[in-house]
């Protein structure tokens, strides 16, 4: 098999010679001609139950997309696995699982904190028919119901970047599916796949956009969960657009290049924050990794990163505002670097317990040089904390 930089590069592209292009046509049609009325309702049929074209009419872009299975299909090539899902955005992939659970009646989840304020908050709500026990991983056999349909995790998690073990979760599930939020690592650094997980999710517009101007969300899988998804997505009407798709695909071919670039800024810059005195924790897994999943689950620590600021929520805030260079928005994986404040932002709708603490800050690296993040860094801490 070849190696996953070539991989990024060349899925979902193998036809292309044979088409006459180089790059992957843009199909945008909303609808699609009929040879007769026995063929199109055949072709309904079979998309609207989540089996795929099978060689009849695509009828119409809410039940099936060329530009959309291409993406699809590359992914799922750099994540092992069977298949993938696109819809409109990482929640909206998120929703469709819980709704599989609840379809199948199992709407129990067993859910690992840290999470995505996001998916925290939508579990809490219950608004799905759901119902949650929150856990930490060593809890999760204890945690499982009868009616328990997905044990859900994040690694490294939102906002602490905190590691879990993907097998020992997965071994702990028994016959309960794993989903892993996998937004953070990307395959780039993760396959969870490998290690047990059932559903590996993404929210595209982070990394694998990696630009900052497209939404969406993934989720790859094996064949019977593809075909379920695909399902909920055609009935929904959650599909990803072919624009956003032709650029999530485009994305994926400098994912490598790009996360390895800001990882290595990433590992610059906890260790220079972490010489800060003004700075009181710092969270990233090139520091700390007390489970060794470093090289083990994990190639790379990533590039993100978390740290405390002295003087708790005011500190924090006045430490973000003060920022030249590093934009202070919600969001990460881009080009370039993002902070923002979890507790007031991204996780303001966790309940106390969970939330995440008021001094800290959540840096996403980008690709600008680490000496001048660091100088901009600097210069914030000192007029913000003087």
């Amino acid at each position: 098999m070849t190696q996953l930089d070539t991989r990024s590069v060349h899925a979902g592209r193998d036809d292309l010679a044979a088409l006459g292009v180089h790059v992957p046509p843009i199909d945008l049609s909303t609808t699609y001609p009929l040879p007769d009325v026995n063929t199109g309702g055949a072709s309904y049929d079979s998309l609207a139950q989540g089996r795929g074209p099978d060689g009849g009419s695509l009828v119409y872009q809410r039940l099936w997309n060329p530009t959309v299975a291409r993406f699809e299909d590359a992914l799922a090539e750099l994540e092992h696995t069977d298949g993938a899902v696109a819809f409109g955005s990482g929640m909206a992939a998120l929703t469709a699982c819980l709704l599989a659970g609840v379809a199948a009646g199992r709407p129990h989840v067993v859910a690992v904190r840290p999470l995505y304020g996001g998916s925290d908050h939508l579990l809490s709500t219950g608004l799905l028919g759901t119902t949650v026990t929150y856990t930490q991983p060593s809890e999760v056999a204890g945690a499982i119901r009868p009616d328990t349909g997905v044990v859900i995790v994040e690694t490294p998690a939102n906002p602490t970047v905190a590691l879990v073990d993907i097998a020992a979760v997965a071994s702990a599930a028994g016959d309960v599916p794993v989903l892993v939020d996998n937004t953070f690592a990307t395959p780039v650094l993760q396959q969870p796949a490998r290690h047990g997980a059932s559903l590996v999710l993404h929210s595209a517009t982070k990394y694998l956009g990696g630009h900052g101007d497209v939404m969406g969300g993934v989720v790859a899988a094996g064949v019977e969960w593809v075909g379920r998804l695909r399902q909920i997505r055609a009935v929904t009407g959650g599909l990803l657009h072919p624009l956003a798709a032709y650029e999530l695909h485009r994305g994926l071919q400098t994912l490598p290049v790009r996360v390895r670039a800001q990882q290595a800024t990433a590992i610059k810059v906890a260790d220079w924050l972490s010489a800060q005195p003004s700075v009181g924790e710092v969270y990233y897994p090139g520091l700390t990794d007390s489970q060794h999943l470093i090289g083990r689950q994990q190639s790379g620590p990533g590039a993100v990163l978390a740290f405390t600021i002295s003087g708790g929520f005011e500190a924090a805030s006045r430490v973000a505002g003060a920022l030249k260079l590093i934009t202070h928005a919600v969001s990460l994986g881009g080009v370039d670097t993002l902070i923002q404040h979890p507790a007031a932002l991204t996780h303001r709708l966790v309940p106390a317990e969970a939330k995440p603490s008021d001094g800290l800050l959540r840096l996403s690296l980008g690709l600008e040089d680490p000496e001048d993040l660091t100088a901009d860094l600097a210069n914030a801490l000192a007029n913000a904390l003087a």
